[in-house]
């Protein structure tokens, strides 16, 4: 399912949806490995497996096979460090900030991309798994390299449309079967 079966996909009443999808992907001025790394990140990090299916053929076109594979690096390792941080974050016991995180997270290092890409997806990731600290964190990063706040907003713009529509669609399926 590419682009467009995947906006036609989508029902009448997210329209708004529809046009945000073509937008925030169609008509994005990121450059193609920040777009795609971008849209692969969030089609994992939202967890519906219609959308996945129908951007990650494209993403695998338009990315580099080192692109392709780091997006999806971010995809995992922020899965976990969402889930972590946010739960540390959350905790009422600030004890828990001083404590050895103690995971393996080599790739945040040296991701095989350009740091900015795979600091924008882990981003988008971030977004994507409501973690503030990851979010201030990367974009922190992020900001500090040059990059302007257009740009971090571009991605977490299309980290809330997939996740909007990857919602509708299982909600539709389920709903369906």
């Amino acid at each position: 399912m590419a682009l467009d079966d995947l906006k036609s996909a989508l029902p009448a009443y997210a329209k708004d949806l529809k046009l945000n999808l073509g937008s925030v992907i169609g008509n994005s001025e990121l450059p193609r490995q920040q777009l795609w790394g971008t849209v692969l990140a969030c089609a994992i990090a939202v967890r519906s497996p219609i959308v996945l299916r129908a951007l990650e053929p494209q993403a695998k076109e338009e990315l580099s096979a080192e692109a392709y594979t780091a997006a999806k690096s971010a995809a995992a390792v922020m899965a976990m460090n969402n889930v972590f941080y946010r739960t540390r974050h959350l905790l009422s016991d600030p004890e828990y900030g001083t404590l050895r995180a103690g995971l393996r997270m080599n790739i945040i290092g040296n991701p095989g991309v350009e740091k900015v890409d795979f600091e924008l997806w882990s981003l988008a990731v971030s977004a994507v798994n409501g973690c503030g600290q990851c979010l201030d964190s990367h974009e922190q990063v992020l900001r500090k390299a040059g990059v302007d706040r257009e740009t971090v907003q571009e991605a977490f713009k299309i980290a809330s449309v997939l996740q909007a529509v990857g919602t509708t669609l299982e909600a539709e399926a389920a709903l369906e079967g």
